[in-house]
């Protein structure tokens, strides 16, 4: 056997064991998709009733105090972004066919980035809150109020819509032969991609818009956040009293900023490898399989975290807790009342009302 008939004998092989490799990594991301579907309706249900519920508790049935201002912000941003999660599940159960036109792809892919950034900058003035209450208590005790803290949460979500209103501007839509609509990225903001100086021009864009997502919507963030605990954490264990005093709000601040953490640290890793698969003119074909699988995952996980938070709200807040249960009886014990009970009290009432006005005219 010649040369030549080894080479093509090779290439059979590679061609062969690179379509069989294709196969694999299209029925894996399928079956991630699949599970992310599973994860969103999951996210949605539990996210727009766990977050109603904080809304209508922190909002309108417990003391308004700063605390409450933060988390009532917090459940806000969570629960916007899971009331748009079914559109997502459509989008993923039509097979990536968007059917909600392309003001709605824009809205979409804006609330979900309007969500993380304002929930990191959100964590971020808690954590600053607790450093000032820590470190000069003197000073927050008398400038600490909540109305400073509404002006601050509300100059939260003006940074937050600023960041996320490129993701809009950016957000198209675009039609195939054989009638599916794609949601994506347009960076080239032209029809004509093809041509050099557009394609380029995109390229960098979405760059930069990556590195902005990496820097401005976790590092930075995060680095703050670990600063501000690190010198809380010092000063705690060197003021005992004050250690007692801070312990439950403190553990239900920093169970919120990890599962923060955890849930958005993968997606802002996938992102890094989507970014170095972009700029390496030879990138492998592993990773890009990585990319391609690893991202739904981290996705879906940070789409969860919407979902966690009332429930950490419940597990560690005593006070929380029985605001919920005492608000649930009010509302079940009103709703199941009979009608004939409601308009015997009502008869009872009037009348002792005219048997003590009679009384009093005599």
């Amino acid at each position: 056997m010649d040369s030549t008939e080894t080479a093509h004998d090779e290439n059979d092989y590679d061609s062969e064991y690179d379509e069989e490799f294709d196969i694999y990594v299209a029925k894996v991301e399928h079956f991630f998709n699949i599970m992310s579907i599973i994860v969103y309706c999951l996210a949605f249900v539990l996210g727009v009733l766990g977050n109603g519920v904080v809304i209508w508790v922190t909002g309108f049935k417990m003391k308004k105090t700063v605390n409450t201002v933060w988390f009532l912000n917090l459940a806000v941003a969570d629960f916007l972004f899971t009331a748009f999660l079914p559109f997502s599940v459509a989008y993923l159960a039509m097979d990536f066919h968007w059917p909600f036109g392309k003001f709605m792809c824009k809205l979409n892919s804006t609330v979900s980035f309007l969500n993380m950034f304002a929930s990191v900058y959100i964590l971020v003035v808690i954590s600053v809150d607790r450093y000032v209450s820590v470190v000069w208590p003197v000073w927050a005790q008398n400038h600490r109020n909540v109305r400073k803290a509404s002006f601050v949460s509300l100059a939260v979500w003006l940074l937050a819509l600023i960041l996320s209103t490129p993701y809009f501007i950016f957000r198209d839509t675009a039609t195939s032969d054989d009638n599916i609509t794609s949601c994506f990225n347009n960076f080239a903001l032209s029809d004509d991609s093809e041509t050099p100086s557009v394609q380029q021009l995109g390229d960098l864009r979405h760059h930069i818009m990556i590195i902005t997502r990496i820097l401005l919507g976790f590092v930075i963030p995060f680095t703050v956040i670990v600063s501000c605990y690190a010198v809380i954490i010092h000063r705690l264990r060197r003021n005992r009293t004050l250690a007692s005093q801070s312990n439950r709000s403190f553990k239900i601040i920093a169970a919120i900023i990890i599962t923060f953490f955890l849930c958005w640290a993968p997606y802002h890793i996938f992102s890094v490898i989507e970014l170095v698969r972009f700029t390496t003119t030879n990138s492998s074909e592993t990773l890009h399989s990585v990319a391609a699988v690893g991202m739904p995952i981290a996705t879906s996980l940070a789409f969860l975290n919407s979902c966690l938070n009332p429930l950490l709200y419940v597990f560690m807040s005593q006070n929380f807790k029985n605001k919920i249960c005492k608000s649930l009886f009010k509302v079940l014990e009103t709703a199941f009342q009979e009608e004939g009970a409601h308009s015997r009290t009502s008869m009872d009432g009037s009348y002792s009302k005219e048997r003590s006005s009679l009384a009093t005219q005599v």
